[in-house]
């Protein structure tokens, strides 16, 4: 697939999901002895570990379809970028994705500590002191941002994912290349728990879409 192609598809995925109309897939015991010597997945899904962001769920996608990576607060270290490179340079995969969600866990604890000065107990820390470099800038205009209509929490998850989508680019030599290539793009995606959609709010390459502002 073109990244173009692995986007829609995970477009109409989720469209299926919020719908409760799920593709028919070919009975598992099949797919399974087809996925048994090799793995051909058209994205990479950098996700939070969120027990209700299941991204093979809420894209309607099948076995072997998304080479998933997860942290809590989708939080990028060394294995993580390995991981993703493993996807898009040995698996070929054309589409990386970052996925966010509403009510995350890891931007709230984040966002109190930067208020509060209080330190989340044990290595929870250490998911904190990674989305702080996300947020941070954000400090002195929390005032404004939340007299403008839209929850902060809203405001802190959005650049949050996107200061993910330019942390991976930035990070990842391989990654730069493939999207200066357009062999590969990243996205970033929020996902909303309560309706089930997701939406792009970030584009580095080209799917075919423009991301909201």
């Amino acid at each position: 697939m073109t990244p173009t192609e692995a986007w829609t598809a995970l477009r109409s995925g989720n469209a299926r999901f919020v719908t409760d109309s799920p593709a028919e897939r070919s009975q598992m015991s099949l797919r399974r002895a087809e996925l048994t010597s090799a793995q051909y997945p058209h994205t990479v899904m950098f996700g939070c570990s969120d027990s209700r962001v299941a991204a093979e769920i809420i894209f309607d996608q099948g076995l072997g379809d998304l080479f998933v990576v997860r942290t809590a607060g989708h939080v990028v270290d060394t294995t993580v970028i390995g991981s993703i490179e493993y996807g898009t340079e040995l698996l070929g995969t054309p589409l990386v994705v970052v996925l966010g969600h509403d009510s995350c866990g890891a931007v709230k604890a984040t966002a109190d500590t930067l208020m509060t000065g209080e330190q989340p107990p044990g290595f929870v820390r250490a998911v904190v002191d990674k989305v702080i470099p996300s947020i941070a800038g954000m400090t002195s205009r929390w005032d404004e941002v939340s007299h403008d209509g839209v929850p902060l929490e809203d405001h802190l998850r959005t650049e949050h994912v996107r200061h993910t989508v330019r942390l991976l680019r930035g990070y990842s030599a391989a990654l730069d290349a493939a999207v200066t290539a357009g062999r590969v793009a990243i996205v970033g995606v929020e996902y909303d728990l309560a309706e089930g959609s997701a939406r792009l709010v970030a584009v580095d390459g080209e799917v075919g879409e423009e991301p909201l502002a």
